[in-house]
C-alpha cells in the first residue's frame, strides 16, 4: 500500500534539563538559532516576555496569564525551567509552499508546579509561545490573558468588525495602534510595521478553542487579546445562519490536560521573510499514521461566479444536467482535476440528500468518472449539521469533495465542527474546501484533506463591490496567506483598471490587467484552485486557457524574488524540474523589473513569458506571450503595467 508517513524526520533533536530557577532569578533569555532574535522573560511579578531583533526592542511587554475556573493560574512563585533546541526537517505530503520545511528553534519550557507550563520557541523568522494544562481530564473553563505593548506606535493592517462573527473577508484597515478603533475587533492574522521590522501575529494549532481576536489596549502602543465567548445556546437564523443568543463568560471549556493553541509572531526585517515562513505548519500537531495518498490537490471550474453564462451552446444554462455536463467537458478537455456543482444541484438548502429535479447527478458523476474529472458540492454548514449521514449518500454517488460555506464564527464551538467535518470526510475519502470560513490554523496538517480555506476578500466581491482591488490584493500574500492556502479564486478574462471598473454580478471581472490576473494563479497557495471564470470566455481565448492550466498547484519550494507590501511581489515556486514566476504590481505607474535568474541552478530552461501587452495602458485585457531559452546566468528586463504583472513558464530543457 502506498502509504503518506505525516511525521517530523529529525536531523537533529534534544532537550536538556539545565537547571532549576532560583525563585529570586526571574529572567531569562532565548535566542533565535541565527542570533537575530531574543526573547527576554520574566516571570518575578507575572508572566511577561519582550523581543529584540538585532538589539532594538519590538514587542516592550507582552503579560500572559490563564484563568481557569474563576482563578488566575500563572503565580510567580516556584518557577522551574528546562531548556529545548531542535533542528530538523518536515515532509509536506501535500505542499502548497515547500515540500521540506527546515524546523529549527531554541525554546524553554516553565512549570508552575504540578498543574501548568508555558513553552517559548524562538525561530529565526519568529517566536511563539503556548499554554499547557497538566492537572487531569476534568472539565474546566478557561479565560486566556495576552496584553501587547510594542515598542512605538507601528503602523497596522487589521480586519475589523465588531464582535465576533463575520466571514472573515474584510478589505485591510490600515491605522496606527493607537488608532486602533474603539469598540472594535480584529481577526487575525493581522500585521503591523516599524522602521525596518514587520510583525505578523495569528495563532496556530486550534483545536476545541476559540480564535485569536485583538481590540485596543489600555496603554499607548498596545493591544489585547480577546475570544469569542462559549456559546451556551444559538438559534438557527435563516437557511444558512445563526446567532449566539446566550454566550458563557469563559471563551472555552477543555480538558484540563491538553496544550492550548499557539500564538505566534512573526518579526522580520524585510517583508519577503514573511513569505517565506511555514511557522503555522511547523506549529501544528501532525496526523496519525494514515493512509492520504487518495487526496488529490488540483484545479477546478466554478460556475458561481460566472453565474453560468455560457455561451454559443445549443441548450438553455442554469441548474440542470446539460449546464454542468458542459462544464465537466470543459474540464475533462483541459486538464483540470474537479468541477464544482456550487449552490442550486440539490432539492434545497436544508435537503441535500435529493438532487434539483433537473439534474441527474449520478449521470452526472459516471460522466465525469470516465473522463477523470472529480465532483465537488458545495453544501452550507448546516446541511452537514441536520444529519451527517448525508455525506455516505455522497459517497455512494462517488462525489470527490465538499465546499461548507456560511459558518461565519470563530468560537470553540465552531472550531469543533470544523474538525467534526474534516474527520467525517476523510472517514469517506473525500477532501473539504471551507468557505465563509476563518483562516487556516494548522488543522491541514493533522488532516491534509483540507485543501483550503476562504477567510479573504477574494474575486467574488468584484460581483458586487469593488473590494477585490490591487491594492489589498499586493497586502494578502503578506498578511492572510501566512496562515495557509487561501481559496481566492482567481482567474477572471474580463479585466478593468480599478478606476474604471463598475460591479457587475451576472458578468463580473477583474481589476487589473489580464496578465495580473494570470500570475494570481502562481502567487496565491491553495490546495483547490479555482479557474472562476466562464469556460466560453476561456475558450474564445486559448492561449490565456492554455497556460492558465498548466500552471500546478502543488510546489516544492519557492524563491522570492522581489516583494513590496502593498506595492509588488515577485514569487518563482518549483514543481518537479520546472520553475513558475508570478508577478503584480498595483502601482499606478508602470514599472520596470529586471530579472535574475540565478536561482534555476544548472541547465537551460524554455521560457513562456505572459505579460502585459504594448497597448495595456489603454486597454487592460491586452497582453503578449513571447518565448526563449533562459539559464542561471541570464538576466531579462520586463515592463510592468499599471496594475500589472506577468506569469513564466521555465519549462527544463
Amino acid at each position: 500500500m502506498n502509504r503518506i508517513i505525516l511525521s517530523i524526520r529529525p536531523v537533529f533533536a534534544s532537550i536538556i534539563l539545565l537547571f532549576m530557577m532560583n525563585p529570586t532569578y526571574s529572567q531569562t533569555t532565548i535566542q533565535a538559532p541565527n542570533g537575530k532574535l531574543e526573547l527576554v522573560l520574566d516571570t518575578e511579578q507575572e508572566l511577561q516576555f519582550s523581543v529584540k531583533i538585532n538589539g532594538e526592542s519590538i514587542i516592550q511587554s507582552a503579560k500572559i496569564d490563564l484563568e481557569v475556573d474563576g482563578s488566575w493560574a500563572l503565580k510567580p512563585s516556584k518557577v522551574t525551567t528546562r531548556t529545548t533546541s531542535h533542528k530538523g526537517e518536515i515532509i509536506v505530503p501535500f505542499s502548497y509552499k515547500q515540500k521540506v520545511i527546515h524546523d529549527e528553534y531554541n525554546g524553554l519550557v516553565l512549570e508552575y508546579g504540578q498543574k501548568y507550563q508555558v513553552e517559548f520557541r524562538v525561530f529565526d523568522l519568529g517566536v511563539a509561545y503556548r499554554i499547557m494544562l497538566r492537572q487531569g481530564a476534568e472539565m474546566v473553563q478557561i479565560n486566556e490573558k495576552l496584553d501587547l505593548q510594542f515598542a512605538a506606535d507601528y503602523q497596522m493592517w487589521s480586519s475589523l468588525i465588531e464582535g465576533y462573527g463575520s466571514s472573515y473577508e474584510e478589505v485591510y484597515s490600515e491605522h496606527t495602534v493607537n488608532d486602533f478603533p474603539e469598540h472594535k475587533n480584529t481577526y487575525t492574522p493581522l500585521l503591523l510595521a516599524g522602521q525596518e521590522v514587520f510583525v505578523h501575529i495569528t495563532d496556530a494549532d486550534v483545536y476545541d478553542y476559540p480564535h485569536l481576536f485583538f481590540e485596543k489596549g489600555d496603554t499607548k502602543n498596545s493591544l489585547q487579546a480577546t475570544f469569542p465567548s462559549y456559546p451556551l445556546k444559538t438559534e438557527m437564523e435563516g437557511s444558512r445562519g445563526s446567532t449566539i443568543v446566550e454566550a458563557a463568560s469563559y471563551c472555552a471549556k477543555t480538558s484540563g490536560q491538553r496544550d492550548l493553541p499557539w500564538r505566534v509572531f512573526h518579526i522580520v526585517e524585510e517583508e519577503q521573510y514573511l513569505l517565506e515562513s511555514n511557522l503555522v505548519y511547523q506549529l501544528s500537531r501532525a496526523g496519525e499514521e494514515e493512509d492520504y495518498s487518495w487526496v488529490k490537490p488540483g484545479k477546478v471550474a466554478w460556475d458561481w461566479w460566472n453565474a453560468f453564462n455560457l455561451y454559443g451552446v445549443d441548450f438553455e444554462t442554469g441548474f440542470n444536467t446539460k449546464t454542468w455536463q458542459a462544464y465537466i467537458d470543459f474540464a475533462a478537455q483541459n486538464g483540470l482535476e474537479y468541477i464544482i456543482m456550487d449552490e442550486g444541484w440539490s432539492a434545497s438548502l436544508e435537503n441535500i440528500k435529493e438532487t434539483n429535479p433537473d439534474v441527474d447527478l449520478p449521470f452526472l458523476i459516471q460522466y465525469a468518472n470516465e473522463r477523470e474529472v472529480g465532483i465537488v458540492l458545495w453544501s452550507t454548514w448546516r446541511g452537514l449539521l441536520n444529519d451527517w449521514t448525508v455525506l455516505d449518500q455522497f459517497q455512494e454517488w462517488g462525489v470527490a469533495g465538499i465546499k461548507v460555506d456560511f459558518m461565519d464564527r470563530a468560537d470553540q464551538w465552531m472550531v469543533n465542527y470544523y474538525e467534526k467535518v474534516a474527520q467525517e470526510t476523510a472517514k469517506r475519502k473525500m477532501f473539504v474546501d471551507f468557505h465563509g470560513a476563518y483562516k487556516p490554523a494548522g488543522m491541514r496538517r493533522k488532516y491534509p484533506n483540507i485543501l483550503s480555506y476562504e477567510g479573504v476578500c477574494g474575486l467574488e466581491y468584484n460581483k458586487w463591490s469593488k473590494k477585490a482591488f490591487p491594492k489589498n490584493t499586493t497586502k494578502i500574500p503578506f498578511i492572510r496567506m501566512i496562515a495557509g492556502p487561501m481559496d481566492y479564486t482567481p482567474g477572471a478574462m474580463r479585466n478593468y483598471f480599478s478606476d474604471q471598473y463598475k460591479p457587475d454580478f451576472a458578468r463580473p471581472g477583474s481589476q487589473g490587467t489580464r496578465a495580473h490576473q494570470v500570475a494570481l494563479l502562481v502567487l496565491f497557495e491553495s490546495g483547490i484552485q479555482m479557474l472562476a471564470d466562464s469556460p466560453s470566455n476561456y475558450n474564445k481565448e486559448p492561449a490565456t486557457r492554455d497556460f492558465l492550466t498548466t500552471i500546478p498547484v502543488e510546489w516544492d519550494d519557492l524563491k522570492v524574488l522581489e516583494a513590496a507590501f502593498g506595492s509588488y511581489l515577485t514569487i518563482a515556486r518549483k514543481s518537479g524540474d520546472d520553475w513558475y514566476i508570478g508577478s503584480i504590481s498595483s502601482e499606478e505607474e508602470p514599472r520596470e523589473v529586471q530579472l535574475d535568474c540565478s536561482f534555476l541552478g544548472k541547465g537551460s530552461y524554455q521560457a513562456t513569458i505572459y505579460q502585459d501587452g504594448v497597448n495595456v495602458a489603454k486597454f487592460a485585457e491586452d497582453y503578449r506571450i513571447e518565448t526563449m531559452t533562459l539559464d542561471q546566468y541570464s538576466t531579462i528586463q520586463l515592463k510592468v503595467g499599471k496594475e500589472g504583472g506577468f506569469a513564466i513558464r521555465l519549462e527544463r530543457m
